[in-house]
């Protein structure tokens, strides 16, 4: 057997084997969602039985467990967070990548250190600065929360601006355009990659945090959102006959980011690309 045909054999091998060690929780949690039988753990992979009774559950309007509210109150605050994220990641991007003022190379220092830090750190005075302003256990407060420190995760989209021919704008500035209406009408369009990698990345943020919601929202179930609530299901007396019932809502929440992926992978791959070339 000729040598780069064994590399080959020996390569796809290696991935199919991590593909399948990838994909086997994913699998197992979808069969667990349909399981008929009871308890959390059973020593079988495959369930014996199939029902859908663990998707009803959670449509049914459980007064302790409101899982379509919690599912809403993701949604707003993923699609607000996804808005007010984008629009400020790429204006910040724009400036500094086209923009020349006194303070742009130390604010931009100021902010790779502080994207350094996990967000996390700041958990605690945040809570407080909102209990303060009485803004504690609100969707407006993961909003804030949120989309506040968007324009820190700037450095993709700039090195993605920083790719377009700055001969564009000259031109358009010869044209007698703003520099307002040369990143609107020459600039956004050329960047829809970039853009779409952005709000997708600010989509998931809030639809998959748990800790920064968990802190904010307390004890106030109907506020909770997806990650949180699903959390809350697994307390010591209700885990053995609800972990059905999770893991059909983590298939259900899984959805919406597996569509938006599929829909937008080629906007995704080629905007993280893109912004990579310069930094």
């Amino acid at each position: 057997m000729k040598k780069g045909t064994i590399s080959n054999f020996l390569s796809h091998g290696l991935l199919i084997f991590l593909a399948a060690i990838w994909v086997f929780p994913i699998i197992w949690i979808v069969l667990t969602s349909f399981r008929g039988e009871g308890g959390m753990f059973v020593p079988y992979i495959i369930p014996k039985e199939y029902t859908l009774d663990h998707y009803r559950y959670l449509f049914n309007g459980n007064s302790n467990f409101p899982f379509v509210k919690w599912f809403i109150n993701t949604f707003i605050v993923s699609v607000i967070t996804c808005i007010l994220s984008t629009f400020l990641t790429v204006s910040m991007a724009y400036v500094l990548s086209r923009l020349q003022f006194k303070m742009r190379k130390p604010m931009m220092k100021v902010s790779l250190v502080l994207t350094m830090f996990p967000a996390f750190m700041s958990m605690i005075a945040v809570y407080y600065l909102l209990k303060a302003v009485n803004l504690t256990q609100s969707l407006f407060a993961l909003i804030l929360v949120y989309s506040a420190g968007a324009a820190l995760n700037f450095f993709i989209a700039k090195g993605f601006f920083d790719t377009i021919p700055r001969t564009l704008d000259e031109s358009a500035m010869i044209d007698g355009a703003s520099k307002a209406e040369i990143f609107t009408k020459i600039t956004l369009p050329l960047s829809k990659p970039i853009i779409v990698y952005t709000a997708l990345m600010a989509f998931m943020a809030p639809w998959m945090d748990f800790i920064f919601a968990k802190v904010i929202m307390g004890d106030n179930v109907e506020k909770y959102t997806i990650a949180i609530g699903l959390f809350s299901m697994m307390t010591r007396e209700n885990a053995d006959h609800l972990y059905m019932a999770f893991t059909a809502g983590c298939v259900l929440i899984a959805i919406p980011i597996t569509l938006l992926f599929i829909y937008l992978q080629k906007y995704y791959v080629e905007g993280i690309t893109s912004g990579s070339v310069k930094g």
